[in-house]
């Protein structure tokens, strides 16, 4: 039998990463919602006692802490990397990924019949990225300041507690709907993309989803076979 060629895409501690990210965020949501819309049926049976409510709210906390520690890694490692100019560009964003949209859309309205073509990160991707990025800060600088009400009104104005409560439970639904109506059928449902789960890609889905990257990857092993 003729095994397929694969290529890795993401390494063992970013997989790990989107693991955890996707377990506290999945908690921090659930946990949250019933407090959000508290006044609705459904939340009063959930948080029917006090004793109800003060577990959900450890279960919220605990939840929040994996994630800071989770951004923290992340951001620490980065870096790292960037110390020993070692930190890979292929995330950051580019004019290139403004044209890369322009021709999606274009192709998408019928105008041309020439699909973009991708490298390692498309503009859809890198989009993703920095809006959960920003989004997870917006989300962790409010949760703290919710939490820890006291200490940060000695030397904040007391409006930034509502401001906080309403940034945060916003930012969550909008996150939330983001990930489930955007990240997740473009990469689940579209394209049955599971290499964040596997770490690897076939030699079939490089050349659809990302052949720049794959024709990069496939010089790179020509000029290596011919240097042995």
């Amino acid at each position: 039998m003729r095994s397929e060629r694969t290529f890795q895409r993401f390494t063992r501690g970013q997989r790990w990463e989107h693991g955890l990210l996707l377990v506290a965020f999945s908690v921090l949501l659930l946990s949250g919602l019933p407090q959000k819309f508290r006044t609705t049926a459904w939340s009063q049976h959930i948080l029917a006692t006090p004793e109800r409510v003060e577990l959900l709210r450890t279960i919220h906390h605990a939840a929040a802490i994996l994630l800071i520690l989770e951004v923290l890694y992340h951001l620490g490692r980065a870096a790292w990397l960037l110390r020993g100019r070692r930190l890979p560009g292929a995330m950051l964003p580019t004019w290139g990924d403004v044209r890369e949209a322009v021709a999606m859309l274009r192709y998408l309205l019928f105008l041309t019949q020439e699909k973009p073509r991708f490298g390692k990160f498309n503009f859809e991707q890198k989009f993703t990225y920095w809006f959960l990025f920003f989004g997870l800060g917006v989300l962790i600088a409010s949760g703290l300041i919710l939490w820890f009400p006291l200490f940060f009104t000695r030397f904040l104005p007391g409006g930034i507690i509502p401001a906080a409560k309403f940034a945060h439970s916003t930012e969550a639904i909008v996150a939330g709907g983001f990930v489930l109506l955007w990240h997740f059928y473009h990469v689940h449902v579209e394209r049955l993309n599971l290499s964040m789960f596997t770490g690897r890609l076939s030699e079939e889905e490089m050349r659809q989803q990302h052949p720049l990257e794959h024709e990069r990857l496939m010089a790179e092993a020509d000029a290596e076979a011919q240097a042995e």
